[in-house]
């Protein structure tokens, strides 16, 4: 079992865009952030559920398919779920519709006390208020030995980094600049000591850069 990162993160480190809207929730910037990310055959089929077989099959999509194998459950912060968006809205179950594409259990950090939702597709989201080590406990446990994935934002990421608590971080960084927002790496000096680090290019220009401990 390892605790692993994977994010999307522009050239001058940042992890959200700013430019959000009630009409535009995501912003312009954010397609450009995660634009070959979401371009790949993989997330097509499991985010969009397109089965036709587009999408792009290049380094991009390989990790595509690491990013969703090997997972038994996720924590995220109430910024990624969407509590941040819908603060009064009962029924919001996330940004991802009826089938999510996780299919285990995911842990939600907030002080909104919700009950947990219990998804078709063996996802279930469970809304907590403890500490980032005690998720962590939960998480692991009913994962049935897979690994544990915080899934974000960068403020819960970036937490569990400062914590010593992830065996693998894998960010993927567009070749774009954004200029503001959360960046991922702030007070995280040296946090690549420890680590056996690679770099790979891809197509789209996108590098996918991979600490392992």
């Amino acid at each position: 079992m390892a605790v692993r990162v994977d994010l999307n993160i522009s050239l001058d480190g940042f992890a959200t865009t700013t430019d959000q809207t009630p009409e535009s929730p995501f912003g312009e910037d954010w397609p450009r952030l995660v634009g070959a990310y979401a371009a790949t055959r993989t997330f097509r089929e499991r985010v969009f559920k397109d089965t036709s077989g587009a999408g792009t099959t290049g380094l991009d999509d390989h990790y595509a398919r690491a990013y969703f194998a090997g997972i038994g459950a996720e924590i995220m912060g109430a910024g990624m779920f969407g509590l941040h968006n819908f603060p009064d809205d009962p029924d919001w179950q996330g940004w991802w519709g009826d089938e999510p594409p996780f299919h285990y259990p995911v842990f939600v950090l907030t002080h909104r006390r919700r009950g947990s939702i219990e998804m078709a597709d063996g996802t279930s989201f469970h809304f907590i208020e403890t500490s980032i080590e005690d998720a962590l406990e939960r998480a692991t446990a009913v994962a049935n030995g897979k690994d544990v994935r915080i899934g974000g934002g960068p403020s819960v990421a970036r937490a569990y980094l400062k914590a010593g608590l992830v065996d693998q971080l894998h960010v993927a960084i567009a070749p774009i600049l954004l200029g503001q927002g959360i960046r991922l790496w702030d007070e995280l000096r040296g946090f690549e000591a420890g680590y056996t680090v690679t770099s790979e290019t891809a197509e789209s220009g996108t590098i996918h850069l991979t600490y392992k401990r």
